[in-house]
């Protein structure tokens, strides 16, 4: 608003709240920009890393992943670990090509910023058309893709990306009663390799042959998934 001064000014008054207001802001302003993932950050000289071992039936040389994560805003409220690039060792050179070309997509999503969790899921859902295989303890893995997107998705949630869900003490309880009932009217069943009773069958829910009838209901002794609810 513009007021015209018609009589000469003789003095003036500073309100001291507007001041001490405007000397608040400019104190709560932060000193520093909050630096989010994308693809201009550029990669420190050292990165913090992880590497997980994957052993298939399907070759005779196990193979490796690791990723390298970066530290954003460290030592602020701020601070976040975020993947930033993923490699793929092993001696055998077989499947080289698509290795390659899987931890050079892999990375750029890391390095495009965002939500990076989906990979894992994705990766998880691939199929082998020759048929996947049983991992020891009597988990079924539907391809190599699979499994190392299952080891993408332990990663992210070792670092916080991804929540955890295991079993609360409920479940946990209720798998437990329902083993040991299991275990006592078949206590001469042999086990082998697997931890569950030989006699399980492959759970639906999470891919584990760890599912048995007690009750007139199939319940898995490895999720708590059952059929009646």
């Amino acid at each position: 608003m513009v007021h015209k001064i018609e009589k000469p000014i003789v003095g003036y008054k500073v309100k001291k709240d507007e001041v001490e207001e405007t000397q608040g802001t400019l104190e709560k302003k932060p000193s520093a920009e909050i630096v989010q993932m994308h693809e201009s950050v550029e990669r420190p000289e050292m990165l913090l890393g992880s590497t997980y071992k994957v052993k298939t039936p399907l070759s005779e040389h196990a193979l490796y992943v690791t990723i390298n994560d970066i530290v954003l805003n460290p030592g602020t409220e701020h601070e976040l670990r975020r993947p930033f690039e993923i490699f793929i060792n092993s001696k055998n050179m077989d499947h080289f090509q698509w290795v390659v070309a899987l931890t050079r997509v892999v990375s750029a999503v890391f390095r495009k910023g965002g939500d990076c969790t989906f990979l894992a899921e994705e990766l998880k859902a691939v199929f082998d058309p020759k048929g996947g295989y049983f991992k020891r303890g009597g988990r079924f893995m539907p391809s190599l893709v699979a499994e190392i997107g299952e080891a993408i998705e332990s990663h992210l949630k070792m670092i916080g990306l991804l929540k955890d869900d295991n079993l609360d003490e409920h479940q946990k309880k209720l798998i437990a009663e329902k083993r040991q009932q299991f275990e006592d009217a078949q206590s001469t069943a042999d086990a082998g390799d697997s931890e569950f009773p030989a006699g399980a069958s492959l759970c639906n829910k999470c891919m584990v042959k760890a599912s048995i009838l007690m009750d007139g209901c199939m319940t898995c002794l490895n999720c708590g998934d059952s059929k009646c609810g």
